[in-house]
């Protein structure tokens, strides 16, 4: 693990995989698993496989949150409470083409965010590797086509996800104002904090609209992935990508994520390949090559 924690790129790959993974199950079990109660069980889940590790961080470093509690509880709300909560409410509403578009757009949020916060101006390359990657997504949700984006029609399930997305573009901004504490006691934290947040939300859900989590094999396997692989892991590797790399840099990754989309849905929605899918991905792929590129 401290290996790959050295490994930046292959972090922030992973990353929108796993991310990939969480859409295409957000969208798959919408029907009979209920948004909040996926987000809420998604989180407290995550939270028991990260305490036993995260514990002596916890204990060390509980001086230094309560310091700085009003910085973790920002990040707490926007990166885990609001993102993910609102992506299943979303995608719940609307259809993956729109919700694919307004979530590459994450980037721009991200560079826009940075740059009104901090003064962080992206330079040359990464504004054109932002450019590019768009591009490839565009060319996905487009289906080769062009004429195909302006029949495109957006209701009030996009306005949910484009909300989440400029929420994590704001957490992504001002992780790097964090305090200086374990990664995985921070996660502990955020997870806990962001799901206490939830709670009250989780119990309208239940007591008012009547939705509950079912007991059975889809929605135990749900939870069990979207906790472990887009909660623990793709936070963590996120959090650390951002970390070595900036927000700005990192940010282009996402736009592998409706590459990775496309090719579950290939696999997982047995959904034929076509040309306009290879295309999209090499140009995602080079945009990231040219955001990364040193000066």
């Amino acid at each position: 693990m401290r290996r790959l924690f050295d490994l930046p790129y292959l972090l922030l790959v992973l990353t929108p995989l796993f991310w990939a993974g969480n859409f295409l199950i957000g969208r798959m079990v919408h029907e009979t698993v209920p948004p909040v109660g996926l987000a809420f069980w998604r989180w407290a889940v995550g939270l028991l496989i990260i305490l036993p590790f995260a514990w002596p961080q916890l204990r060390r470093d509980l001086p230094v949150y309560r310091a700085n509690w009003p910085i973790i509880l920002v990040l707490s709300v926007l990166g885990v409470s609001c993102f993910n909560t609102m992506v299943y409410v979303g995608v719940a509403r609307t259809e993956a083409l729109n919700a694919s578009l307004l979530q590459s757009t994450m980037p721009v949020w991200i560079a826009v965010l940075s740059f009104l916060l901090f003064r962080d101006r992206p330079g040359p390359w990464q504004v054109a590797g932002i450019l590019v990657s768009l591009t490839g997504v565009a060319t996905i949700i487009a289906r080769g086509d062009p004429a195909y984006l302006s029949q495109l029609r957006f209701n009030p399930g996009d306005i949910w996800v484009l909300i989440a997305v400029i929420c994590y573009g704001g957490y992504s901004a001002l992780l790097r104002s964090r305090p200086a504490v374990g990664p995985l006691g921070f996660l502990a934290v955020t997870f806990a904090v962001g799901d206490l947040v939830l709670l009250p939300f989780y119990v309208h859900e239940m007591a008012v609209l009547e939705r509950f989590v079912p007991l059975n094999g889809v929605a135990l396997a749900s939870v069990l992935y979207v906790s472990l692989f887009a909660s623990v892991l793709a936070y963590m590797f996120w959090n650390r990508g951002i970390e070595l790399l900036g927000a700005n840099r990192a940010s282009v990754f996402i736009h592998l994520a409706p590459a990775f989309v496309a090719i579950g849905s290939v696999v997982l929605l047995d959904e034929h390949p076509q040309a306009f899918h290879g295309v999209g991905i090499a140009l995602i792929l080079t945009g990231v090559f040219l955001t990364t590129r040193r000066r």
